[in-house]
C-alpha cells in the first residue's frame, strides 16, 4: 500500500492543471508523478508525468483529488516541497518549491544539495 504524506504539498493551481491534463488524454485519474534524476546544470532535475499507476512503495499526496506520487528513492530530496504550477509570460510549467535545495539554475529545472 502507498504511503500517505502530507510534508509534500500539490498546489491548488497544480491539481487543476494535472485534472485538465488527464481529462484531455481521457484518463479517469489525474495523478502526477515527480522524479529527481542525475544531471542538469545543478546536480539533480525534477522529472515530472502522469503516473501510469501508483506502486506500493510509492508516497502519494492529494489535492482536490488529484494524486501526487513520489518514488521512495526521490523523497528524501523533495520532502517539504511545493509543487505549484505557474503560467506566465515566460510560458506555463511545473515549478518545484523545495526546501532542501541549497542552489538552483535559473530555469527552475535542476537543484543541489
Amino acid at each position: 500500500m502507498a504511503t500517505q504524506l502530507s510534508e509534500i504539498t500539490l498546489s491548488p493551481a497544480a491539481a487543476a492543471r494535472v485534472r485538465w491534463i488527464a481529462d484531455r488524454k481521457g484518463e479517469a485519474e489525474a495523478a502526477l508523478r515527480l522524479a529527481v534524476d542525475g544531471g542538469g546544470c545543478s546536480g539533480f532535475t525534477y522529472r515530472f508525468g502522469l503516473a501510469e499507476g501508483i506502486d506500493a512503495d510509492d508516497i502519494v499526496t492529494e489535492t482536490d483529488g488529484v494524486k501526487l506520487v513520489v518514488d521512495p528513492i526521490s523523497i528524501d530530496l523533495v520532502r517539504g516541497c511545493i509543487v505549484d504550477f505557474v503560467d506566465s509570460l515566460g510560458g506555463s510549467s511545473f515549478k518545484v518549491e523545495n526546501p532542501n535545495a541549497a542552489s538552483g539554475c535559473g530555469c527552475g529545472s535542476s537543484f543541489s544539495i
